[in-house]
């Protein structure tokens, strides 16, 4: 993992310099969007309704459209002078019960690690949220948008959860609710003993994403069977050695050439031959003196 963010939880005269992970990630297959017709891939382009012609990344700003219709372009420069583009800081406001925040409040979860080389601070503030059993509520500011989180502790780690504002969640009234009858008690009897039938503890290894499962093998056999559907991958060509490494090579080579080295090995070859037969012949030589040895005590 990479950390995204860096900066310090101020709690009361408490600093603890924290950096900040992504704490999920999505597994679903990602697909292409391709022409039917071939297959080819589709793009799209930065067009310019004025002009007509793409434009780069870095030539884009930013325009806010007022309900009248008055717009307001802003630059990154706009954006660079507010305040809350500069904060590195995660300050404590309160400490409250976890059952207090509502749950559709809840909404991106990032882990963070403790960035100093005595990491005292992180471990005191981990356990006291394990002890007190509440949630920290905390105000920081995240790629230009100020937010409000929940600092809470897993695994021994802290886990900061990201909140929505309350007039980011959508006031919901529907009309078929209204005006319907109460259920009566032994309906709710019934629903209650159904309930507990299917109760238990929560284990979310039990439960997987059997639509990706099936996705993932409905690909890899068509790869394995070689359809249609199957455009194959270009086989990888010999990577050119490249220009630098010829020209060294080519020093080299002509290197070992004013120096002999080249025009030596032959030579080098025969003296290693010679010394072998040399080392052979003497045995040769003593096997045939023998005899003559023998002949002079004889006599």
């Amino acid at each position: 993992m990479r950390s995204i963010w860096k900066g310090s939880i101020a709690f009361g005269l408490v600093n603890v310099p924290v950096k900040v992970y992504t704490a999920t990630e999505d597994h679903d297959i990602k697909f292409h969007q391709v022409h039917a017709a071939d297959g080819g891939r589709i793009r799209y382009e930065r067009l310019c309704t004025v002009d007509g012609q793409p434009v780069q990344y870095s030539d884009i700003d930013r325009a806010y459209e007022s309900p009248d219709g008055d717009r307001v372009i802003l630059t990154e420069e706009d954006f660079a002078k507010l305040p809350a583009a500069e904060k590195h800081e995660i300050p404590v406001l309160q400490f409250v019960p976890s059952e207090q925040i509502d749950p559709i409040l809840f909404d991106k979860s990032y882990y963070l690690e403790p960035d100093s080389t005595t990491p005292k601070a992180y471990v005191l503030l981990a356990k006291t949220l394990e002890r007190v059993d509440r949630v920290a509520l905390v105000h920081f500011t995240l790629r230009q948008k100020t937010r409000l989180g929940a600092l809470r502790v897993r695994d021994g780690v802290l886990v900061l959860q990201t909140l929505l504002w309350p007039d980011e969640v959508r006031a919901v009234a529907f009309d078929k609710l209204e005006g319907v009858t109460e259920p009566k008690s032994q309906e709710l009897q019934m629903a209650e003993t159904l309930v507990d039938t299917l109760s238990d503890d929560f284990d979310p290894s039990l439960y997987v994403d059997e639509y990706q499962i099936e996705l993932k093998k409905l690909l890899d056999e068509a790869i394995a069977s070689g359809s249609s559907k199957v455009t194959r991958a270009p086989e990888a060509a010999v990577p050119a050695m490249d220009a630098e490494v010829v020209d060294l090579v080519a020093a080299l080579q002509r290197s070992l050439e004013a120096s002999g080295r080249k025009a030596s090995a032959a030579p080098a070859q025969a003296t290693e031959a010679a010394k072998a037969t040399a080392e052979k012949k003497p045995a040769k030589k003593a096997a045939k003196k023998a005899p003559a040895k023998q002949t002079r005590k004889g006599a």
